[in-house]
């Protein structure tokens, strides 16, 4: 009795050898995602996330729970949710967009937080993009970046030659607002383009800017990709074309959903190499120790739907270096 017992008891504790390694081994990780935009369809913000993490080896429901929360383009809603996020101690925060990443910042610093937004060292995120410091780091759109916001400018007035007035539309709030407004002044000065701006801070603000920048007779208008406007997307593309305005802006969906042209980085592989951060974190390294990387790949897409609508050719010269045109 007693040697069948102790080889009962041996042969037991073998056997739950395998599963307790299989369960030390198959730790779910958690992350609380936060944008302020919609929670409708696929967004490039979410499909670059979810696929940076599939690179990464990571099975949504397996080895990692990501709880995804959607300001629907509100402002007010962020506290909210990012007291819910906080409230569950995720092991990594992620955060698109400065109102978003301002809420986090102000709830934690405790939870290491990976952001993308446009200059994080001009908005106090972090000391420095090669030495972040605190529990902070993720990935720079270039937003504020000398000569980018110019470009734009510059690519507007190559395809309209004739225009004189240029409509802004930027919200005020953003902390790279009035580092990008006068980078369009400059720009325009220098093509002979008077510059009329208008402000949009929350959603039910922007029909009015443009429509007030439309009344005003620009030509032409660059809009500002600081929320709320990527939350707002399609309804944007649609009003530039009921009030026939060729517009730029960073956000190629912008381009997608009506706009003229977009010029800037790739937002699907901005988020996706977020992922790359959140992996780093989860395997031990400190967020003050992961350098904040700017995007580099920059995109022209031209939509040629809207160049016909409008009246408008576009330059073969530009057309021949777009990296995406729209038929």
């Amino acid at each position: 009795m007693r040697r069948r017992g102790f080889i009962t008891l041996v042969g037991g504790t073998a056997a739950a050898w395998p599963l307790l390694a299989r369960a030390q081994q198959t730790k779910v990780w958690r992350v609380g995602w936060i944008w302020i935009g919609r929670s409708a369809g696929i967004s490039p913000e979410l499909a670059g996330f979810r696929q940076g993490l599939k690179d990464f080896g990571y099975v949504e429901g397996q080895n990692i729970i990501v709880e995804y929360r959607y300001a629907e383009g509100r402002r007010d809603r962020i506290a909210d949710l990012v007291a819910e996020l906080v409230q569950m101690r995720p092991d990594v925060l992620v955060g698109l967009g400065n109102p978003v990443i301002t809420g986090l910042k102000n709830a934690t610093t405790a939870i290491p937080i990976v952001f993308m937004t446009g200059d994080p060292v001009a908005a106090g995120y972090v000391a420095s993009l090669a030495r972040p410091g605190g529990n902070m780091t993720g990935v720079s759109m270039m937003q504020g970046i000398a000569g980018l916001t110019a470009k734009r400018i510059e690519l507007l007035k190559d395809v309209l030659p004739a225009a004189t007035r240029l409509g802004v539309m930027f919200n005020p709030d953003s902390p790279t607002a009035a580092g990008d407004l006068v980078q369009a002044e400059q720009a325009a000065n220098t093509l002979n383009l008077f510059v009329r701006s208008f402000p949009a801070r929350r959603g039910e603000e922007i029909e009015p800017a443009i429509a007030a920048l439309a009344r005003d007779g620009v030509d032409c208008m660059y809009i500002q990709a600081a929320p709320p406007v990527p939350a707002f997307v399609p309804e944007i593309g649609a009003l530039l074309l009921k009030h026939r305005i060729p517009a730029i802006s960073e956000l190629r969906q912008l381009v997608e959903s009506g706009a003229l042209l977009s010029y800037g980085p790739n937002l699907f592989e901005s988020t996706r190499r977020q992922a790359y951060f959140v992996d780093r974190i989860l395997k031990g390294t400190k967020p003050a120790d992961l350098p904040v990387e700017q995007a580099t790949k920059l995109e022209l897409v031209i939509n040629m739907k809207t160049a016909k609508a409008l009246g408008i050719t576009i330059p073969p010269s530009m057309v021949a270096r777009a990296d995406e045109v729209i038929e």
